[in-house]
C-alpha cells in the first residue's frame, strides 16, 4: 500500500503527550509504521564526547506512530489523505480541501 505520509509533510500530533504539537517529518520508517517529526517526542540523550562532538544531555526527537499523525491542509486544519489518478498517475490529495499534497 502506498505510503500516505512522507518526508517533508507538515502535521500535527492527535494523541499522546505532544497532542496538538504541528512538525515536518524527518524520516519515515514504512515497515514499523512510525516517523520522526522535528520537534515532537523529544527525549534527552547523553553522549560522550568524541573527537569531533561535543558530549552532554543533548535533545533528540524519536518516532511516534503514524497513526497518531494527521496531514495538515493548505488552511492549517488536520485531514485525511486519500488517493486518485491524475494523467495516469496516481497522487495523494487532501481529502476535506480536495487539492493535491
Amino acid at each position: 500500500m502506498a505510503a500516505k505520509l512522507r518526508k517533508g509533510d507538515k502535521v500535527v500530533v492527535l494523541s499522546g503527550r505532544d497532542k496538538g504539537k504541528e512538525g515536518t517529518i524527518a524520516s519515515v520508517d514504512p515497515k514499523a509504521g512510525k516517523a520522526v517529526v522535528d520537534g515532537v517526542n523529544m527525549a534527552i540523550r547523553h553522549t560522550r564526547q568524541s573527537q569531533t562532538a561535543q558530549g552532554g544531555r543533548l535533545p533528540k526527537a524519536l518516532p511516534i506512530d503514524l497513526s497518531n499523525l494527521a496531514l495538515l491542509d493548505s488552511k492549517g486544519k488536520a485531514t485525511r489523505v486519500g488517493f486518485r489518478e491524475e494523467d495516469g498517475k496516481k497522487v495523494r490529495f487532501a481529502k476535506t480541501t480536495g487539492e493535491t499534497v
